[in-house]
């Protein structure tokens, strides 16, 4: 059943509207789209009676041998005026483009802010988090606006060149359904009308396809799942009047997440339960991966059970619960060394393929789904919780080191298992662990709470100082490059031997108080020559230096603020947001009568091909997750913190948020772990 609004909406977010029209047009009156009844032998149908015209048509191209002179001039002026139309074009794809400045535009606004920062932006009190947020949801407008005038509808977006782009053919709803809830947690109404009617007329998941299973699970249902939350859960946020008369009203979103589930439901037909890394959407058959073998990234088999577990609450269908929770039986079942799993595992046998072990790339939200899983039971299925304790007792043991100079704490890899050398690198996905681990030590609840807590020990005290020093790691990969945003990738300098937490922090014991741990790290205040020990221990290659907007330093700044309440973690999110505004904006020149000289907008922000270099190289692509990730978690960061509280929620691993529940019936654990030695 749809969870039920509460009497009174206790949301501090932006209570004015935006102040924008919806677009007038009626909706049409459509049948949404049935649940498949058997999708596997249905017969791609789809685009048969769909054909377009082409963008011109064929015509016979001749000269008569002599025209009259009139004729010759017509044909010159045409002749003049396609070129002149070619250079227009050609201007606006490689500069920025001309348009007239409106009234109280935000892209203007937010180009002369940006141009203040360099002199400490006396526009903005240093203590107003209200006025920093909202500068937060001007640079989603701007994102949404230029997305929604080049490339509404389509799954890809260029803000640099203008151009669009679709991952299948007929397009997933990539960034309209990725970014929803964020439209409604930023009250934006007429722009959630806009999307929800797009939803409504346009979306639909019968293409003949592949398509990723993690992919489509953690943006496209996730989001359709927050979004059917968020609009019963807080129903004065963006409200949306009944504007699909005779549709599923607010169980729109449930009717399109129910679909979506029943055509990708075909990647767990396998031997062990581990699902196929991709799907035929239309004929709803799993697709093996195009690499490793065929076997299945870790993480991405085991990052889509929050997503399948709160559909099942919200359906009963108590088939959507047991598919998602028997990849992790089969995961835990092959009993990995300290709960580290290798980053792939193969769909067939359940077996892992190699021994490459790292928290990046196809291996890190697999642990972050543990602990959130707990978390979104309420605390009723301890499974996850011990094994999410088992493989950080396994990170600290193995993965866990420090820095030659500065002693920064850092999660490494072991590429060949981990009796191998350990490799001092560490993905900027890795910088989810500091706010996850923090996240596990309270269950979201303030540490000053929690430590009042008869569970609290020493291992949870050792927990909040590997979150605190690995925080600190994660700015520290912002702060050492040109433009104050961190490469996608980072090499660290460590001691010939590598120390390792365990030469530093003894295990914890079992009995006794508490006692306070203090980091051995360095600070990381500048010296006026630049010659800083940490900036010693920083190596960035020239193949990771791009930036991709990515949002999990920002996840885990918003998880350490709201349990530390440490202001420190606010201030460098408003420092790193500005670095975004400053060096990731894409401009467009527009006219002014009332002033003379150049002025800007900004249109868009775009992914940075070198983010070690100013001005930087701009790669011309904007990432979905930036409007459904990254300027989400800035905004609350300097929101309230009861506003979408930790304790009532969990967000995916697409920040898409969703409640905790208390599970019931068959909506429970139903397997046991095999002994372990």
């Amino acid at each position: 059943m749809p969870a039920q609004a509460p009497e009174s909406n206790p949301s501090p977010g932006p209570s004015s509207q935006d102040g924008q029209n919806a677009p007038s047009s009626t909706l049409p009156e459509l049948e949404l789209l049935s649940r498949p009844a058997d999708l596997s032998h249905k017969v791609a149908k789809f685009f048969d009676n769909e054909r377009t015209l082409p963008m011109y048509k064929d015509k016979p191209h001749f000269a008569p041998r002599r025209s009259p002179p009139k004729r010759r001039w017509r044909r010159l002026l045409n002749v003049l005026g396609l070129c002149a139309l070619v250079l227009l074009w050609y201007y606006r794809s490689t500069f920025p483009s001309l348009k007239s400045l409106g009234s109280n535009d935000r892209g203007v606004e937010l180009w002369k802010w940006s141009n203040k920062l360099d002199n400490g932006d006396p526009s903005v009190d240093p203590t107003d988090w209200d006025a920093k947020r909202e500068k937060v949801r001007d640079a989603f407008i701007v994102s949404w606006e230029g997305y929604a005038e080049s490339a509404w509808g389509f799954d890809k977006y260029r803000p640099m060149s203008n151009n669009n782009k679709n991952l299948v053919t007929g397009g997933l709803g990539w960034i309209i359904v990725d970014s929803l809830d964020t439209l409604m947690i930023m009250n934006l109404t007429s722009q959630v009308r806009r999307a929800r009617q797009w939803i409504t007329t346009s979306l639909q998941y019968n293409q003949d396809q592949e398509v990723s299973v993690f992919e489509t699970t953690i943006r496209m249902m996730g989001g359709l799942l927050s979004a059917h939350y968020l609009s019963t859960k807080y129903p004065d946020l963006a409200p949306v009047s009944d504007d699909d008369a005779g549709a599923a009203g607010e169980d729109l979103y449930i009717e399109k997440a129910t679909d979506l589930a029943d055509r990708l439901m075909g990647a767990f037909e396998t031997k062990s339960g581990i699902p196929l890394s991709s799907v035929n959407l239309n004929k709803s058959t799993g697709i093996y991966s195009h690499a490793d073998g065929g076997a299945t990234s870790t993480s991405e088999a085991a990052s889509v059970q929050i997503e399948w577990k709160y559909l099942a609450k919200l359906t009963g269908e108590a088939e959507y619960w047991r598919i998602a929770e028997k990849v992790i039986e089969v995961i835990d079942g092959e009993k990995a060394q300290d709960g580290l799993v290798p980053i792939n595992i193969h769909p067939d046998t359940g077996k892992f393929r190699r021994n490459n072990i790292r928290l990046g790339s196809r291996g890190d939200s697999y642990y972050e789904y543990l602990i959130k899983q707990y978390l979104q039971t309420s605390e009723q299925e301890p499974v996850y919780k011990e094994i999410w304790d088992e493989a950080l007792h396994g990170v600290r043991k193995h993965l866990i080191a420090f820095t030659k100079q500065a002693q920064l704490m850092i999660i490494g890899e072991r590429p060949s298992g981990l009796v191998k050398k350990l490799t001092p690198k560490m993905d900027h996905l890795v910088c989810f662990m500091p706010g996850t681990i923090a996240l596990g030590a309270t269950g979201g609840r303030p540490l000053s709470e929690a430590r009042k807590s008869p569970d609290w020990s020493q291992q949870r005290e050792d927990e909040m100082l590997m979150s605190r020093e690995l925080m600190k790691t994660c700015w520290a990969m912002y702060r050492t490059t040109e433009t104050g945003l961190a490469p996608e990738i980072t090499y660290f300098k460590l001691d010939p031997v590598p120390k390792m937490m365990a030469d530093v922090y003894p295990e914890p014991s079992t009995s006794g108080p508490p006692q306070e741990l203090r980091g051995i790290s360095q600070p990381l205040s500048p010296q006026p020559d630049g010659s800083e020990p940490w900036r010693q221990d920083i190596e960035i290659r020239p193949n990771d230096r791009h930036n991709l907007q990515r949002p999990e330093t920002v996840e885990s700044l918003l998880y350490m603020y709201r349990i530390t309440g440490d202001e420190i973690y606010r201030q460098w999110g408003w420092e790193m947001f500005k670095s975004f505004i400053k060096h990731t904006a894409v401009l467009e020149q527009v006219t002014s009568l009332s002033t003379s000289g150049k002025t800007y907008r900004i249109k868009g922000f775009t992914s940075l091909g070198n983010a070690n270099a100013v001005p930087p190289d701009k790669r011309d692509n904007m990432e979905s997750f930036w409007m459904a990730e990254t300027l989400k978690y800035f905004y609350l960061l300097f929101s309230d913190r009861d506003f979408i509280s930790l304790e009532e929620h969990v967000f995916n691993t697409e920040a898409h948020p969703l409640p905790r529940f208390k599970p019931g019936g068959d909506l429970r654990t139903g397997w046991k772990r095999q002994p372990r030695n």
